[in-house]
């Protein structure tokens, strides 16, 4: 629960959030010309605190729109809105949780998480800050459909790790991974800590800690918990350790890719294994190319995922994985080989010429080299398009020429 660092008093953050900041924020978004004159403007109605605070809204609004698709009739706080979880990987967290029995979230900040968990039941949200906590009510009352009601829920201006969670079925808790500061991927750097979680278990073993991707977690953690790493869109966006009922397979790992949709998020892919199992490594190039996602690179199940489908590494150190069948596996993406040469640009450069390719994606794994300056160097012309790969294979660096095969029904 991160303590906001803003000169913004509650009160204009309640502003803000009510009926007359909301009409002003509509009335913003329909305005033209510079942002200057607008504020101008302004300042003949209103305080010079909340012409800012109008006006940086309308900026987190936009930058938060990858993130919400109801981003336009959302507010956001600029301390808290690049940790804050997504609608669609809320909406599939959410469902792993219990319905319709009472929930806590702890350190909800702007409501990423309760935005999913509300949709289940009643849920007690928690934030040591007022004004999260008022930016996370006014988004549940704006995102519930016309005509209903706030769902069954409670807003406490509280420490996460004094609140007890002995009288809920399930919690989660976002701890503040900034909480010295600069952002940490310890556990022990985060805020409420260890010794807080292993006290909030203790009263309900049934818990969720949302972390980074990165996140080292303890070796108990690693027996008792499912671990789970979450990627949208080819994007690894976190780590969840789930406790008690809500782990599906205590001791393993899970790698879960979604895609986003208007209607919400799709699952298209998902493996659970045993961390880093041995990758064997290909004696030759075959005729398709796999590039993991990248939560099952996170979640260290590539040798999982290659097991399953008889593949093996072009090298050990790459997880790129290659064979010789088309799979259709949303955990992974596919290319066909058309040629595969050492990685020279005079010869690439050649290639690429004589078959017309004008628009190339370049993906580099293991070998120096910045795409875009391989696309200058390459001097691409034609109406053809490529997938060009660089990577190690065997002892020596390789330029794979590829057509991306789209998995059956791929947006």
């Amino acid at each position: 629960c991160r303590a906001l660092n803003t000169p913004i008093s509650l009160d204009d953050i309640r502003w803000l959030v009510g009926p007359e900041g909301a009409g002003l924020l509509a009335e913003l978004g329909r305005s033209a010309g510079s942002l200057a004159a607008i504020a101008e403007r302004l300042k003949r109605r209103f305080s010079p605190e909340r012409v800012h605070l109008a006006l940086e809204q309308i900026e987190l609004r936009r930058r938060a729109a990858r993130k919400f698709p109801d981003a336009p009739r959302m507010f956001f706080l600029p301390e808290t809105i690049q940790q804050a979880t997504d609608r669609w990987i809320a909406g599939y967290k959410a469902g792993r949780f219990p319905a319709g029995e009472p929930l806590a979230d702890l350190c909800c900040g702007i409501g990423g998480d309760l935005l999913g968990l509300a949709a289940r039941g009643p849920v007690t949200a928690v934030d040591a800050s007022a004004a999260a906590l008022a930016v996370a009510e006014a988004n549940l009352r704006s995102l519930l459909p016309p005509g209903q009601g706030v769902p069954p829920c409670e807003f406490r201006a509280e420490d996460a790790g004094r609140f007890r969670v002995d009288r809920f079925a399930a919690w989660h808790l976002d701890p503040d991974r900034r909480a010295g500061g600069r952002r940490t991927t310890r556990l022990d750097g985060c805020q409420p800590g260890p010794a807080t979680i292993d006290r909030l278990l203790l009263e309900c073993p049934n818990g969720a800690i949302k972390l980074a991707p990165a996140s080292e977690t303890p070796q108990g953690w690693q027996r008792e918990a499912e671990l789970e790493w979450i990627s949208r869109d080819r994007e690894c966006r976190q780590q969840v350790a789930w406790f008690g009922a809500l782990a599906g397979n205590p001791g393993l790992r899970r790698a879960t890719i979604l895609r986003s949709r208007s209607d919400g998020s799709a699952i298209v892919g998902t493996v659970v294994g045993q961390a880093h199992r041995r990758l064997p490594t290909a004696d030759r190039l075959g005729r398709y190319v796999f590039d993991p996602d990248s939560a099952v690179i996170a979640a260290g199940l590539t040798g999982h995922l290659a097991r399953r489908h008889a593949l093996a590494a072009i090298h050990p150190a790459a997880s790129y994985l290659t064979g010789d069948d088309l799979l259709d596996d949303g955990c992974l993406q596919c290319f066909e080989v058309s040629d595969a040469l050492p990685f020279d640009r005079k010869r690439l450069r050649a290639l690429v010429r004589q078959r017309g390719i004008g628009r190339l994606e370049i993906k580099v794994r293991g070998v120096d080299g910045n795409p875009e300056r391989i696309r200058r160097e390459l001097r691409l012309q034609g109406s053809g398009e490529a997938v060009l790969l660089l990577a190690r294979a065997g002892r020596r660096a390789v330029a794979i020429l590829a057509r991306r095969i789209r998995p059956h029904g791929a947006a």
